[in-house]
């Protein structure tokens, strides 16, 4: 599936799902005014009986009056605010004020002004059934759309699928929708917890110091129960790369590294300015997901996957073949190089089957040997030591034009820029910068996705997001927990409305 057509299809999913969701709502909009049409039914016998029984309580019957408060009663539970509504509130008020001739007065008109009611709601009930139905249409369509697109983009990658499949980790059914449910808690509390923390830090002179005090403790245990819920949760709650094939569509991106590399990419980035529990393989798996899907080989044996690329596990001894089957399906293939064997089988492999524009480099800062072996498999070399940077978990990134031609491009900072001339400007920049940081970190995954973004546009690929990409991987906790919250928001208001038409609240 192309990018344009995943985009497509999410963005009618999308669609869909707010459009059947306005159509569900005025659909129990449609379904209350129904209900308020049934108890009104009985409106003009109501209205007679309370004109009687005002008569009666005039002509010196006292028992009456129970029955003129049992029908101020029943208008105001069955009858829509109005004027009739109004009139038997009035007329009761005044018989209770001794003022019974006004009251008949006020009641004289009861009849007239209970049928223009039953006529306001006979409209209102026509109304809002037509509305649910001018939605309810369209929601169909997008929803058909929506399942039609996604089939397409299940058949799209059914090859693939069927190749991971094998090497899929075999888990119990409700493993993952359970710990699903469970992260989703741990987001949520996450969220709410940097919220609290937030608006205390904020606005934190403007309260109470006992309430400024109760969101800081607050907010800070949960959003570190939210942590260690997450921490917990989130490996086995992980999409396998079958699964994650499957929900988007595209030919994958194929990581390929050492598996003694899964500590240090495992590493979290932090700063004063932002928690984050996302590694730095999450952030370079949410910059390439701006070109397809990371899937990636895990460590056999391992309890639990890493978070970062969706995993596969292959057999020791049978795991070249799917491999180079792999490296010709995938669309993108990233290989941090390392000094197993394995991975300059995978380089050579490459080199000799894909073509160059397909193959990135990631090479570590701060090692000769590598560089002197690297150059063995080039036509012409790299020059990777004078290039690359220090970093020990990627100083470079290497591309090749099509004569394999190496292109390396340095892992680091973006040089800062000379602030502009004159006093104010400068303040001006240095306070846009300063409030820049604030709201974005950038962590060596991030220096990494820009490199690779460049990297990839020398030899054609543009994918302009994938530092942005980068960027907001570092913040996915946050973001999740936000929407959850707001889906859980306005869930539970359509349930309080769905349960309010059947009576239940």
């Amino acid at each position: 599936m192309s990018s344009r057509l995943r985009a497509s299809a999410r963005l009618s999913t999308a669609v869909a799902i707010v459009t059947a969701y306005v159509a569900l709502h005025l659909a129990i909009s449609a379904g209350l005014d129904l209900r308020a049409c049934d108890r009104f039914h009985d409106a003009p016998a109501r209205a007679a009986a309370f004109t009687a029984a005002l008569d009666q309580y005039a002509a010196g019957e006292m028992s009456a009056r129970a029955e003129i408060r049992a029908g101020d009663t029943w208008f105001k539970e069955n009858a829509p605010p109005g004027a009739g509504r109004s009139t038997v509130s009035a007329a009761t008020g005044d018989v209770e004020k001794g003022r019974v001739s006004l009251a008949r007065e006020r009641a004289a008109g009861l009849a007239a002004d209970v049928e223009r009611d039953r006529a306001r709601l006979d409209r209102k009930l026509g109304s809002s059934r037509a509305t649910a139905l001018y939605w309810a249409v369209p929601a169909a369509l997008l929803l058909g759309v929506a399942l039609w697109l996604r089939r397409q983009r299940r058949s799209g990658a059914a090859e693939i699928i069927s190749v991971v499949s094998w090497f899929a980790l075999r888990q119990p059914w409700w493993q993952r929708p359970l710990f699903l449910l469970a992260s989703g808690a741990g987001y949520v509390l996450f969220a709410a917890g940097f919220f609290a923390v937030s608006t205390a830090q904020r606005r934190g002179y403007t309260m109470p110091p006992i309430t400024m005090v109760g969101l800081l403790v607050g907010g800070l245990a949960a959003a570190g129960a939210g942590v260690l819920s997450l921490r917990y949760t989130r490996p086995r709650a992980a999409r396998g790369a079958a699964q994650a094939l499957l929900a988007d569509g595209r030919r994958p991106v194929l990581y390929l590294r050492s598996f003694a590399d899964d500590e240090t990419a495992a590493q979290v980035d932090d700063s004063s300015a932002f928690v984050s529990i996302h590694s730095r393989e999450e952030q370079l798996t949410g910059a390439l997901g701006a070109v397809g899907p990371v899937i990636t080989v895990g460590r056999p044996g391992e309890p639990l996957p890493r978070l970062g690329a969706a995993r596969f596990y292959l057999p020791l001894d049978d795991w070249q073949p799917t491999v180079l089957r792999l490296m010709e399906l995938s669309q993108l293939i990233v290989l941090r190089l390392g000094l197993g064997e394995g991975l300059w089988w995978e380089v050579q492999q490459a080199r000799a089957t894909q073509p160059a524009r397909k193959l990135v480099l990631l090479a570590p800062g701060g090692l000769p040997d590598l560089v002197e072996r690297l150059d063995e498999y080039l036509p012409t070399p790299s020059g990777l030591a004078e290039i690359a940077g220090n970093d020990p978990w990627t100083g470079a990134v290497i591309t090749f034009d099509a004569e394999w031609t190496p292109q390396v491009h340095p892992v680091g900072p973006v040089p800062r820029a000379a602030l502009p001339r004159g006093a104010l400007l400068r303040r001006g920049a240095r306070a846009v910068k300063a409030g820049w940081t604030v709201m974005f970190m950038y962590t060596p995954a991030h220096h990494l996705a820009r490199a690779i973004k460049d990297a990839l546009a020398s030899v054609g690929i543009r994918k302009r997001t994938m530092a942005w990409r980068a960027i907001f991987a570092l913040q996915t906790s946050l973001w999740k927990g936000f929407a959850l919250v707001t889906a859980l928001a306005l869930l539970g208001w359509l349930v309080g409305r769905a349960l309010q038409l059947v009576g239940i609240s």
